[in-house]
């Protein structure tokens, strides 16, 4: 027989849960239980990994100690990981024996909570240990507290050997019904690997890398793009410009589909073109992005979209009409 402890504390000293592990340990290898103790806070790199060694178990004792509230962190760890990584019908199959001690209030509620969580992962938790101690020396040299974490462990070592049934508990219908595993349905097998790629810092610290990499080449990818759209018919404005002399002249070109304004300023030979606002432009003109398209590709004049109304506008006509005289666009 094997059983597997896992603590908890934080392995101080005057922890008496280090006591109790040890009393508890001392008679079950008397009866020659083989007995392995998994200090998490040494193992704290490697929590995820740690649901694997459950696979040869066949109980185990998890022992923390109350210190301020609750179970404290690395237990919490532990059982998420069993959550998440564990082998389900394994541990369906293990006894659990709760161990809190606590220098605080908080010692039986700390118990209930790891009863509760073994039963949500569907294991088969057993009446534990817990107690209050306010004097550590006191706890460990009292003859009567002795006995009866000897008697605990006579117990525990009965109900695993004689695979005693436990009552149905409620925990179990609401494991069923509501409490459901949102992460992907993985094998035993690859819940195991991916604890092991959780748990290996160099491998996480590659995939942040990779992830950060991977996030700044879609942000310069992006931002190429977009500023490939802000020079939008810029380009062609400028390729196909032919300035005519003692001409000047500013057009405010609103596209309504996409909520830009192109401005375009001609002065004799200079010619200025940018997305901005001009309020005080010679035409100020509306249209969408197609019809603009359509324009620059010589597919229609831009008197010919006024007329036709595809685009609408205002100001001095005649500067108007002069646009298709500035740009002449080859047809595509």
């Amino acid at each position: 027989m094997k059983i597997n402890i896992y603590y908890g504390g934080r392995g101080l000293i005057e922890d008496p849960t280090i006591y109790v592990m040890s009393k508890l340990t001392s008679v079950l290898e008397e009866i020659r239980v083989q007995v392995t103790r998994y200090n998490l806070y040494e193992e704290k790199n490697a929590i995820a990994m740690l649901p694997k060694s459950l696979k040869e178990a066949d109980a185990v004792i998890l022992a923390t100690t109350v210190e301020w509230m609750g179970i404290g962190g690395l237990m919490q760890q532990f059982l998420d990981a069993c959550w998440l990584y564990g082998d389900k019908d394994r541990i369906s199959k293990l006894y659990m024996l709760p161990v809190v001690m606590a220098g605080t209030y908080g010692e039986r509620d700390a118990e209930l909570t790891l009863i509760k969580a073994w039963e949500m992962l569907g294991g088969i938790p057993i009446s534990g240990l817990s107690a209050y101690v306010e004097d550590h020396v006191e706890f460990e040299t009292n003859p009567d507290y002795a006995k009866t974490i000897e008697k605990k462990a006579e117990v525990f070592y009965r109900t695993i050997n004689q695979k005693e049934k436990m009552l149905p508990a409620s925990n179990t219908a609401i494991k069923q019904n509501v409490l459901k595993n949102n992460s992907i349905e993985l094998t035993p097998q690859e819940s195991e690997q991916l604890s092991m790629y959780v748990s290996d810092d160099t491998y996480v610290k590659k995939q942040k890398e990779d992830i950060e990499e991977l996030t700044q080449l879609f942000k310069e990818m992006l931002d190429h793009t977009e500023g490939e759209s802000g020079q939008e018919f810029i380009k062609n404005l400028k390729d196909n410009f032919h300035p005519i002399d003692d001409f000047e002249a500013s057009y405010s070109i609103n596209l309504s589909d996409t909520k830009k304004n192109l401005v375009v300023e001609i002065s004799n030979k200079r010619l200025k073109c940018y997305y901005g606002e001009k309020a005080d432009a010679d035409v100020i003109a509306k249209t969408t992005h197609s019809v603009m398209n359509k324009l620059v590709l010589g597919r229609i004049t831009f008197q010919g979209a006024f007329m036709s109304g595809e685009l609408t506008a205002k100001g001095n006509f005649k500067t108007l009409r002069s646009f298709d005289q500035v740009f002449q666009f080859n047809i595509l």
